[in-house]
């Protein structure tokens, strides 16, 4: 039986209002990881990129996962570049299950058209950015235990998806 589900993927493709569902319906508990940064830091997270840069960003986000992972029935919804890092898959395999959610790039760009507080979303031509870095990042995204196109799907369809998963029952 698996402790915990870890939900990865670009912003913009559901892992918050999926993993909230999710851990509702399983009674587990639900932990956002930035928002946990943003905690344990007290402050943005674009206050940490812009005085301290993606480095410092990284290592804070890696003692946090090495912490949050002893945990047992929790739900996280993690930060879109933490599969970057080999040692991250490697711990969030061998405590839960990795779930890659993904969504068009018009998709995303459309859920993330209210947020400006995104900087790396904040460039001349959104939509091109968000293909790249979603070409980028593809390779780490296929290392999930499962992917899930969420572009059509509404949260509870993601979820219903996710419970028929043997993997995580």
């Amino acid at each position: 039986m698996m402790n915990n589900i870890y939900l990865v993927g670009f912003m913009g493709t559901g892992k918050t209002s999926v993993g909230k569902e999710l851990a509702r319906i399983k009674k587990w508990q639900f932990i956002d990881l930035d928002e946990l940064i943003e905690l344990k830091e007290g402050r943005a997270i674009t206050d940490i990129f812009a005085k301290n840069g993606e480095p410092y960003f990284r290592k804070v986000e890696k003692e946090i996962l090495k912490t949050v992972s002893k945990e047992k029935k929790f739900v996280f919804a993690c930060g879109g570049g933490i599969i970057i890092d080999k040692e991250n898959i490697r711990l969030m395999k061998k405590t839960g299950t990795i779930i890659c959610l993904t969504a068009s790039p018009e998709v995303i760009l459309k859920r993330t058209a209210g947020y400006m507080h995104r900087p790396l979303l904040s460039v001349k031509d959104p939509q091109k950015q968000i293909a790249l870095l979603l070409k980028l990042r593809a390779p780490y995204y296929a290392l999930a235990d499962k992917t899930i196109d969420t572009s059509k799907l509404s949260v509870k369809q993601i979820v219903q998806k996710i419970l028929k998963l043997r993997t995580i029952n």
